[in-house]
């Protein structure tokens, strides 16, 4: 973990056996999810840390009041999500206390990388685990790992969405459960072009869902607007079978009429992965 990322929040001995159990997770005695969590720690932000909240949010919550999905902006307000600190993830004032009675769902805090097992395993249960560091003001503009601006201010306003919230919990069953390797790069690709990169038509319009656009102002603008973006129809199967790449701004994006087609498409690819297991695709 870079140090510039605040990371004496995350370098104490729960943190290092969160990660341990993280690193392990799925093998005998490391089945627990609980004990990849940690506390917040919300005193070890600094105030330099603060500002970098506040100028991101300040910054893209401009522009996309008028191009971000109207379900991510509900959202966003719903649980709360506001300039002047960063978020709390425990207690009466945080996130976690509307996402709850919302829909259920929790962000919960972890000290680094999840193996994508453990990572499965959490949302099948409606918990998003959380980076609780954030970037440094030298790299405000980019940060190659994920950050608290990018899990919380990225992907947490659509977790309150009772729709969305049903697509990702199925998608974490499935994920976790699958076994083919078809099905494990499949899925990938899914929440890729989904999850992380997303766009959807509302109001005769293009709009922005996905968190690697909602939480990145030059690649945000440069999915609605550059010519040179391969804008195509939401299709499961062809988004399943479309390769990416993560070092430079998305060529090919997928467009969702609705977070209903996402959930029924899930639900679908659910239910041929899961009935190889003896399970069902409910959330």
């Amino acid at each position: 973990m870079n140090q510039s990322l605040n990371s004496a929040m995350i370098d104490d001995a729960q943190a290092r056996d969160a990660q341990a159990c993280a690193d392990r997770f799925g093998e005998p005695g490391f089945e627990d999810i609980d004990r990849l969590y940690i506390d917040q720690r919300y005193d070890g932000y600094s105030d330099e840390n603060q500002e970098v909240w506040r100028t991101l949010f300040d910054r893209q919550m401009e522009f996309l009041e008028s191009r971000a999905s109207n379900v991510y902006l509900s959202g966003a307000r719903a649980i709360n999500l506001v300039r002047d600190h960063i978020p709390y993830l425990e207690g009466p004032k945080s996130i976690n206390h509307f996402l709850k009675q919302l829909t259920g769902w929790q962000s919960r805090a972890v000290p680094g990388y999840l193996s994508p097992k453990a990572f499965f395993a959490c949302l099948s249960r409606r918990e998003f685990p959380t980076t609780i560091v954030i970037r440094p003001k030298e790299s405000i503009d980019y940060l190659p790992e994920p950050d608290i601006f990018h899990d919380v201010f990225g992907h947490v306003p659509l977790h309150a969405d009772p729709v969305f919230a049903d697509f990702l919990q199925t998608y974490g069953k499935a994920a976790l459960t699958a076994t083919d390797p078809e099905d494990t790069t499949r899925l990938a690709r899914l929440f890729w072009f989904t999850v992380e990169f997303g766009l959807i038509r509302e109001d005769d319009r293009l709009k922005l869902y996905g968190s690697g656009l909602i939480s990145s102002p030059g690649e945000s603008k440069h999915a609605l607007e550059s010519p040179e973006v391969d804008r195509r129809p939401f299709d499961l199967d062809t988004v399943c079978d479309t390769d990416f790449e993560i070092d430079h701004y998305q060529p090919i994006l997928y467009v969702l009429d609705s977070f209903e087609q996402l959930r029924d498409a899930m639900n679908e690819y659910a239910h041929r992965i899961l009935e190889k297991h003896g399970q069902t695709a409910g959330a």
